[in-house]
């Protein structure tokens, strides 16, 4: 790219304050801008002008300014660089009026969270709007439409991503550029068909070093090796050379793979053009410069070679072309946009000094100061685009059409809105085997307001297992479910949230032929237990013929319970139902190698012709640690067989209820899975329709409540106008008259309330005198209880004439007052204001 010689643009962008306001207008309304081809475009024909505001429709006297300055600019640049392309100065918008590209950006704050950060807008925008292609690709967009218009209709091309972009970062306060230049036919044409999906990424995890055990003085020392190091060094270096090996046959696999996966070479490579979005370090805590395409919301370091050449950039405040050469793309390129050797600007002036490094920049003289501030440098003028808005219904739909789809390499991942499909899912990704995307490996799924509270589900078409993951919430506090099938007693790995359950299960993994389950945090310290079946049988139970798989053997382990002796708390316990024996394995004492164990035989029980059989010593076998312990009695011994006996009765119905457990929960998944409600919060008018009464209702009560206030304002003059005949007009001496008997009453009413204190303080004072003289008579025979509760009346009857006599005190120094009041208020009566003011 050649270099473009500076321009000396003070003098036409400088005006002295001796220029007139008239002879301006009258020279700007002269200006006939001849724009190139490039920049004449065609109005779409769904924009209605009635509807669009005036600064759409025309041009204020400061924009034919901008518009003339840029005409004169690029006459300059076509002339001294005729080889190059135009340059996108004052393309047409929807309306078919020229405006300069810096006053299409609107820079907008909007009240979403998601939106205050690069990578919230970066992501909005690509989701929000859909790609329409250059036409040709080569060239210029023949018309560049407000970000209001764009965000309305949901499409637009590469140049309109980057303005409603561009516009929401600067609103969020990052130092933004829209950048006009060249890229791959990828980006340009959204394609991601050979790039690999983000969600199949993996996600790099910190590793945190362990530390290092301290080293203690006095240590055994560990045993000597034995092993010879001449044969270790020739294992380690076989190893070595079998790793290196596989390493470079896996490359070469990698690299045939690209070669046969790389596309043809493009005819119009470094002709595409395409437009995206330049962020700048500093604001934001921004460390460095980069890139952002707009068209997947993806950043991209400012040397990444998928961009192979720079035009033009700009912002709100001004416009820079490059001068800089790009025949190797963006790699040796600096944005030290206030460096005159490297970018040219059209406007000069206090934008210079915002973008600039002041490293780079050097110290103005004095005298250049004093000359700037006599001058009148001209300005951008302010947008001319009206508030960016965008609904919360719009930011919820957040798709055109409520859905997206985009390919990936080896993938397939749809999105769609909240509430669109009624399974509630918003996320869908399919991986395939092949690079034509038709045999499916893999199906994973992201739900949202599921009232199952299922959130994740992923799909494996190969062995058909099917994972699912759950958000706490659900009665039966399931976490996780694999499975190939929901039908009983086959293959499957259940995972509950174990704080929420009162029995503490943690995980249940089922076969055909077995079911483990592990616990955490049990009060009797269970954490394990294991139970293997047999066949089906055929089992009667209240007249009805059950299939039930027999339990032949179920195992506990516990932790240690430290209130008991290691050699008397159980570690283990095994009920070997088929041969009608239990095994008993107590905890390992610390200074002990073997733990003691005991071994119970069941004594038969009781049948058609025989009889129960009796328990005897030979039915226990065990092992003591401690010779010197004193040994089990028979007594001691047959009471822990009928314990165990009981406890596996216990156990039997706890594997029974889990039994039943899983079939319910299975049995609900069917019906969750195929018919699916969704959560709608009670802020959601619109979806939940008891809130939307809820909040009717509370409007119709506030209107109604509002209604009776009015009603409860009565007019003061009503009563005395009845017995005047209700007048239409008042003559002085009928206002006089109203005056005077309103004031009467209510001079009457704060009497009778005067009067009627005083008759309860009178009242109080009596039935208090009276039974004074009752004290008096009886106290000589009054138990101690009827003096208490004489005492009692004596102070609540004080209590109560003081505070009679405080509220006539009251009213008697409130009742002028509020007769004053009263008086000034009839003379502000709107029939009475004409006859005594």
């Amino acid at each position: 790219m050649e270099v473009l010689p500076e321009v000396d643009c003070e003098e036409d962008v400088t005006i002295t304050d001796d220029e007139e306001d008239d002879d301006e207008e009258s020279s700007l309304s002269n200006i006939r801008i001849t724009p190139t081809v490039t920049h004449i475009a065609k109005p779409r024909p769904q924009v209605a002008l009635s509807k669009c505001p005036s600064s759409y429709k025309e041009n204020s006297s400061q924009e034919k300014l901008m518009a003339a300055m840029a005409e004169n600019f690029r006459q300059q640049y076509a002339l001294l660089y005729p080889d190059r392309k135009a340059l996108l100065l004052c393309p047409v918008n929807e309306c078919s009026v020229q405006k300069f590209v810096s006053t299409t950006l609107r820079s907008t704050l909007l009240p979403y969270p998601e939106l205050y950060d690069w990578e919230g807008c970066a992501s909005f925008v690509a989701d929000y709007l859909s790609l329409e292609l250059l036409d040709p690709p080569f060239e210029l967009p023949k018309q560049l439409s407000s970000p209001t218009w764009v965000l309305q209709t949901q499409r637009g091309t590469c140049f309109d991503f980057s303005i409603v972009l561009c516009s929401l970062l600067l609103g969020a306060g990052y130092n933004a550029y829209c950048v006009s230049g060249y890229a791959t036919k990828e980006m340009c044409l959204l394609d991601q068909s050979r790039q690999e999906c983000p969600l199949l990424q993996p996600q790099i995890q910190d590793k945190t070093e362990e530390p290092k055990k301290p080293m203690k003085k006095y240590s055994v020392k560990p045993p000597r090796d034995l092993h010879s190091n001449f044969e270790r060094r020739q294992e380690e270096k076989q190893q070595a050379e079998a790793e290196a090996a596989t390493l470079k046959k896996q490359l070469d696999a990698e690299r045939l793979q690209k070669e046969r996966e790389r596309p043809p070479p493009d005819p119009l490579r470094g002709l595409r053009v395409h437009c995206w979005v330049l962020l700048l370090s500093g604001n934001r805590e921004i460390p460095e410069n980069f890139f952002i395409d707009p068209l997947t919301g993806k950043s991209y370091s400012t040397t990444d070679e998928n961009f192979l050449g720079i035009e033009s950039v700009w912002n709100h405040q001004n416009y820079w072309v490059n001068k800089q050469d790009c025949t190797f793309g963006c790699n040796e390129m600096t944005f030290d946009l206030g460096d005159l050797s490297k970018w040219e600007y059209v406007l000069c002036g206090q934008s210079l000094s915002i973008i600039s490094d002041p490293k780079t920049l050097e110290e103005p003289e004095d005298e250049e100061e004093e000359e700037m501030d006599e001058l009148k440098v001209f300005e951008m003028p302010p947008s001319w685009v009206t508030t960016i808005d965008i609904s919360p219904a719009d930011m919820e739909m957040r798709y055109p059409g409520g859905m997206k789809v985009i390919e990936y390499r080896k993938a397939k991942l749809e999105k769609f809105a909240p509430y669109l499909l009624k399974d509630g899912l918003v996320t869908k990704l399919t991986t395939y085997k092949d690079l034509d995307c038709t045999k499916a490996s893999t199906i994973k799924e992201w739900f949202k307001h599921r009232s199952d509270h299922l959130d994740e589900r992923e799909l494996h078409t190969d062995s058909n297992v099917t994972t699912e993951h759950f958000r706490p919430g659900r009665s039966d506090a399931l976490k996780y479910h694999r499975y190939v099938t929901l039908v009983p007693e086959t293959e499957r790995q259940m995972d509950f949230y174990s704080h929420i359950r009162t029995d503490g299960l943690a995980r249940r993994i089922e076969k055909p032929f077995e079911m483990t389950e592990t616990f955490e945090n049990r009060t009797d310290f269970l954490f394990y237990r294991n139970a293997v079946y047999g066949k089906q049988i055929k089992v009667i139970r209240a007249g009805e013929a059950l299939e039930q798989r027999p339990l032949q053997r179920v195992e506990e382990r516990f932790h240690r319970d430290h209130s008991k002796p290691a050699s008397k708390d159980v570690a283990e316990r095994i009920f070997v139902v088929s041969d009608r024996r239990i095994q008993v394995t107590f905890h390992l004492e610390d200074d002990r190698i073997i733990p003691a164990w005991l071994n119970f035989i069941k004594p038969k029980e009781a049948a058609d012709s025989q009889k129960a059989q009796a328990f005897t010593p030979q039915m226990v076998s065990g092992f003591q640690v401690d010779p010197s312990t004193k040994p089990y009695t028979n007594l001691q011994l047959y009471e822990m067989l009928v314990e165990l006996m009981r406890e596996e009765e216990n156990v039997e119905l706890h594997i029974r209820d889990s039994e039943k457990e899983v079939r319910s929960i299975l049995s609900s998944r069917e019906k969750e899975d195929s018919n699916t409600d969704l959560l709608i919060s009670i802020y959601n008018p619109t979806r939940n329709e008891m809130a939307r009464l809820h909040m009717e209702e509370k409007e119709r009560m506030a209107k109604e409540k509002k209604q009776r206030q009015k009603e409860k304002e009565l007019d003061l003059l009503a009563p005395s106008q009845v017995r005047l005949g209700l007048p239409e007009v008042l003559t002085s001496q009928d206002a006089l008259q109203l005056k005077t008997d309103c004031l009467n009453e209510f001079k009457q009413q704060l009497f009778n309330k005067a009067s009627l204190i005083q008759s309860r303080i009178e009242k109080e004072t009596e039935e208090l005198q009276k039974k004074q003289l009752w004290y008096q008579k009886n106290y000589l025979t009054m138990s101690n209880e009827d003096e208490d509760d004489y005492l009692a009346y004596c102070s609540d009857a004080m209590f109560r004439i003081h505070v009679l006599k405080m509220r006539l005190i009251r009213h008697k120094e409130r009742a002028p007052q509020k007769y004053l009041a009263l008086e000034e208020k009839l003379k502000r009566h709107p029939r009475l204001a004409s006859h005594f003011l």
